[in-house]
């Protein structure tokens, strides 16, 4: 983890069909991240070891099939994710803040609905929280692009894309882990699998949702048609404080540390001060 070599500890959280890998450093009140599909925990190598300095122990998670998880699972996607993430919380000790990105703010949101007393705060970055309008051809186009034969291929083509604006220093260097990873056994089908999800479930659950949130959305994420118009839908619909982040797509808080980690640390300072 970077910044945090010696520091850190990975682990294995044992789920029926499989292990979910997840990284743990720091003291102090938990707070919980998950990256989006395709993704590995490593998306928080830049934001974790500002959370630690701040005085929280951050877990960082794997998804299934992704890093260092296992691939043997039955499913995959949102409702998937919430289960190993209320799991990891009741293995930690929470309450926790969950920091979700892209497809995990859908299971951040559902943990937090299902089980309020498990979640004090949430920070959903790019966050996916409702189903997108697309047409039944562009779902078709995306199903064909992400089918395992070439998974790996088409997503490191689009990762550039999905980093749109001040991409990280280190970009190259992770994509080529991103595309590594995609190559273990069986990582192609889980990914594929996992892009099948829907966001519906997460859409239904948010009038249930009490805790604080923050959404953190990059100016140019080229995953919404109007990045700001549903950043915007989303507070409303969580009474939830906002960040928009300049030069930034999809993954803001790899983008732009400097901007988002403050934001989060001022964010959880007020979370725990309320509890």
């Amino acid at each position: 983890m970077n910044g945090l070599a010696g520091k850190s500890e990975v682990r294995s959280l044992r789920r029926p069909d499989g292990r979910v890998a997840f990284e743990i450093a720091g003291h102090g009140p938990l707070i919980v991240c998950v990256p989006g599909m395709g993704e590995l925990r490593t998306t928080y190598r830049f934001l974790t070891p500002q959370l630690v300095s701040a005085g929280y122990r951050v877990a960082t998670t794997e998804l299934r099939g992704h890093g260092d998880s296992d691939a043997t699972f039955a499913n995959y996607g949102d409702e998937a994710t919430a289960t190993d993430i209320e799991a990891l919380i009741r293995e930690l000790g929470g309450p926790a803040i969950v920091v979700g990105n892209s497809m995990a703010a859908a299971s951040a949101v559902l943990v937090a609905a299902a089980h309020p007393e498990l979640v004090s705060g949430l920070v959903l970055v790019g966050p996916f929280v409702r189903q997108p309008k697309t047409s039944v051809l562009t779902r078709m186009i995306l199903r064909a692009a992400m089918a395992p034969a070439w998974a790996a291929r088409s997503w490191n083509s689009y990762l550039p894309k999905l980093n749109a604006g001040i991409k990280p220093a280190d970009f190259a260097d992770y994509r080529k882990a991103v595309a590594e990873a995609l190559k273990k056994p069986g990582h192609a089908r889980a990914f594929s699998l996992t892009t099948r999800t829907t966001h519906s479930a997460a859409e239904r659950a948010l009038p249930d949702v009490k805790a604080p949130a923050l959404v953190v959305m990059g100016e140019q994420d080229p995953d919404f048609p109007n990045p700001a118009a549903e950043a915007a839908w989303i507070c409303a619909q969580l009474h939830a404080e906002q960040l928009t982040v300049p030069s930034a797509g999809h993954y803001p808080q790899a983008q732009r540390p400097e901007l988002v980690g403050p934001a989060i640390v001022s964010f959880a300072a007020r979370v725990s001060a309320a509890h």
